[in-house]
């Protein structure tokens, strides 16, 4: 018996396949890139009946065509990898939809099973699917799942190790398409078969008569007759159809998957509009819809400042209570540095970034960050984009990073390079820490909101530029729109230990060990040959502390840094000993525009080039401290 297998999920997007995913390896993951891709790649490992099975979580796609890097990934992973099985994650409640991806895998002969996910709200909805007549159309097994919870997950590995292991494909010639259309399929797998062909000879086939680009450059150079041949009966179909022989094929598909659906599925009741359903038609709404959205953000950002605030005053409050009573060179050096720097780094970390990952993980896994994608989209549009790339700048509120890679849905290098700008300038979870551990509690939340309102309108006017100074155009908005669900408690905290855990293992030991340099720095009065070298910028032009300029420079590591480490100066995580109240608004917008952290500049680097990087970290630079300097002497009138 084969002891190591690897099973590949494929679906739309949507469709629940993290879910599955998570449910199948935990938090065993492995996070990359597709080789000579920017696409994310995942795979996990886990031990199932004494087998060890990698899981590959491909791309979220809707075909097997060439028109993305996401179907490229995927088609070719299947077709050249050849996972020894491939669990086609389908939606219950979007049946027709979903078969026109599970119709092309059966084309490929990949040994297949079906994970009919949501199976509970096509249930809730009405939708009664008979799942052995469905079983036996498709020739797969197919097993309903709710893999958020969890149920039917078990079920669909078993058979998936049972395809896997008997090597059991679904047979291909279940799938027939008009007359017209098997007939040239046939001569075409007649010719193939005289070839040595490493794909399915049915998938190839219709590959070939669809015009696939990148199957005809892989033939026309050892095989041209067999391109020729497939360029002629093409022809012969779309003369009997009078359109494209690709659109032909496609409209075959889903009248097929809307027979299938046909056959195996019946509405028991009209279904009635959910609480679900009524909400999503509010959170939608041109109105309602909007005032909803800024009440979300809003709240977000008052339970986040007022929670870090207390838990910040509890923190310290404790390790003052324990701070024991001793004098000397190396006690300062250990609490002041060291200690100091721990409990204000815990108290920035517990505090403010672990809620708001917490609550990003509920936004995503509710479905709600797809409906500010549609409610942005008209406002995108003015800057040059559509609606989808809210959803990498909305993932930048947690980190800049995974929002530069996010920025890759968009469907152009000019949209991508607008959005990837752009999300370096969303205050990420780090800047959100300045922003409100700072300005929001001992400022006031109004000066905090005023913060968020100004970096908006800079993001905006910005947006607006770079669309006038990059050719193109931004397409419309094309994407799933996924009902609300409750989220899973399981995914959220999986969620955000993920996002959470490099804070914990590279922030922290970072600015432990920055927090007993500059307390090292302060002793032996270095610090303040740094900090005079830079006194021009800091405190002639910025109007701050000049030990500031030191943080600046430290918080291009991480930017929770410069707050943490603003307490090492103070002597405890009481800002207010060292800043007044107009100091601290202008650092935090400083530190607000500045380039985010080094993470994100490599970041930006993998995504641009490093030219575009070095210009635009110069150029955030230059615009924060203009900005920080104008807005000192604007100010000061009136604080």
């Amino acid at each position: 018996m084969k002891k190591d297998l690897t099973i590949a999920l494929a679906g739309n997007a949507n469709v629940g396949k993290s879910s599955v995913f998570n449910q199948l390896v935990g938090f065993k993951q492995i996070v990359g890139n597709w080789p000579g891709k920017t696409v994310e790649k995942l795979e996990g490992k886990l031990v199932h009946k004494g087998i060890k099975i990698t899981i590959v979580d491909l791309p979220g796609i809707y075909s097997l065509s060439a028109y993305s890097q996401e179907e490229i990934i995927a088609r070719d992973y299947i077709s050249t990898e050849h996972p020894d099985a491939v669990i086609n994650v389908v939606d219950a409640t979007a049946l027709e939809r979903n078969l026109f991806l599970t119709l092309q895998l059966i084309e490929m002969g990949v040994p297949l099973v079906l994970s009919l996910n949501f199976i509970d709200e096509a249930k809730r909805k009405g939708l009664d699917i008979n799942i052995e007549k469905l079983q036996c159309i498709l020739g797969a097994p197919v097993v309903p799942t709710v893999a958020s919870k969890g149920a039917g997950v078990k079920e669909v590995i078993d058979k998936a190790i049972s395809v896997a292991l008997d090597k059991k494909t679904p047979e291909s010639d279940r799938i027939h398409y008009g007359v017209e259309i098997e007939k040239r399929i046939d001569k075409m797998m007649m010719l193939l078969e005289k070839i040595n062909v490493s794909y399915p000879l049915r998938w190839t086939a219709i590959k070939l008569l669809e015009g696939d680009k990148d199957l005809i450059k892989l033939f026309e150079k050892d095989h041209p007759e067999v391109v020729l041949a497939a360029r002629i009966l093409s022809e012969e179909i779309e003369y009997i159809h009078k359109e494209p022989c690709s659109i032909v094929i496609t409209s075959e598909r889903y009248a097929l998957a809307s027979s299938i659906v046909n056959d195996v599925l019946t509405v028991k009741e009209p279904a009635k509009p959910s609480l679900s359903d009524r909400f999503e038609s509010f959170s939608m709404h041109y109105i309602s819809g909007y005032l909803f959205m800024f009440f979300v953000m809003l709240s977000i950002l008052v339970f986040i400042s007022s929670f870090g605030g207390w838990l910040t005053g509890v923190i310290e409050g404790f390790f003052n209570s324990i701070k024991p009573g001793v004098d000397g060179l190396w006690f300062d050096l250990l609490w002041n540095g060291g200690m100091v720097g721990f409990y204000a780094s815990l108290s920035v970390a517990l505090g403010f970034i672990l809620p708001f990952y917490v609550i990003l993980g509920v936004l995503e896994d509710s479905g709600y960050l797809p409906k500010i994608a549609y409610l942005m989209d008209k406002p995108f549009h003015s800057i040059g984009l559509h609606g989808k790339a809210c959803i990498p700048l909305i993932v930048a509120f947690g980190c800049n990073v995974p929002a530069c890679a996010g920025c890759r849905i968009m469907e152009n290098r000019r949209d991508r390079l607008i959005a990837v700008v752009l999300s370096t300038l969303i205050p990420c979870s780090a800047r959100t820490a300045v922003i409100i551990g700072l300005v929001g509690v001992y400022v006031g939340v109004e000066w905090a909101i005023l913060l968020y309102i100004i970096d908006f309108v800079l993001i905006f006017c910005i947006g607006k530029i770079l669309n006038k100074l990059i050719p193109g155009s931004s397409v419309g908005i094309i994407m799933e729109m996924p009902p609300y669900r409750a989220p899973s408690l399981t995914i959220v905290l999986k969620q955000t230990w993920f996002r959470f855990k490099p804070f914990l293992i590279f922030a922290t030991p970072l600015i432990i060990i920055g927090s007993v340099i500059i307390e090292g720095m302060r002793i032996t009065g270095l610090i303040e040959m740094i900090s005079d070298f830079l006194s021009p910028v800091t405190v002639w032009w910025l109007g701050l502390p000049a030990f500031t300029g030191f943080l600046f420079i430290f918080g291009v590591l991480r930017k929770e840094a410069a707050l943490v480490l603003l307490s090492t100066v103070a002597g405890s995580a009481n800002v207010r000993a060292v800043m007044s109240p107009l100091q601290m608004i202008v650092f935090a917008l400083v530190i607000m525009i500045y380039i985010p952290c080094i993470a994100t500049i490599a970041a930006l680097a993998r995504e641009a080039n490093w030219r575009s990087t070095f210009l635009i970290a110069a150029g955030e630079i230059s615009l924060a401290f203009f900005i920080g300097g104008v807005a000192y002497r604007v100010l000061d009138a009136f604080i």
